[in-house]
């Protein structure tokens, strides 16, 4: 799926025997690795900017700075369901994003993230490059 709205990107997912614990559900951290698969697409296809290149030619890292996250359902292996992607701020140096998992109508999991861009070289804080910022003006609601 592509961008389903000005500034709103989602991805269906298919949760795997891989994200599953000995319990049968997904263990919780796999959220955040589906979240961050999420983040990699939208930089990709919404934006744009491809992360790889982002990451290891430019140098430019994006760590999550401050996390906050809401389990409000469990997910199941087998089940289908939805990741969305949206712009709460863009700041000089981070963006937060909102990010959820829904099945359906149900809310699974709902998470804020801050990222900030760095320099992987140094790894201080850097200001979102230009490129970056134009895609972001560009996608905003």
């Amino acid at each position: 799926m592509r961008v389903q709205a000005p500034g709103r990107f989602k991805r269906e997912k298919l949760i795997r025997f891989s994200h599953c614990d000995p319990a049968g559900i997904v263990f919780f951290p796999q959220y955040l690795v589906m979240f961050n698969q999420l983040v990699e697409d939208w930089f990709n296809e919404a934006l744009n900017v491809p992360y790889a290149k982002l990451l290891g030619e430019r140098c430019v890292g994006l760590p999550i700075v401050r996390l906050e996250c809401d389990f409000r359902a469990i997910s199941r292996m087998g089940d289908r369901v939805t990741l969305d992607l949206a712009v709460e701020r863009v700041g000089g140096r981070s963006l937060t994003l909102v990010l959820r998992c829904r099945a359906g109508d149900e809310l699974r999991v709902a998470s804020r993230q801050v990222l900030v861009f760095t320099s992987l070289q140094t790894h201080q804080a850097i200001d979102i490059p230009p490129d970056v910022r134009a895609a972001l003006a560009t996608s905003a609601p």
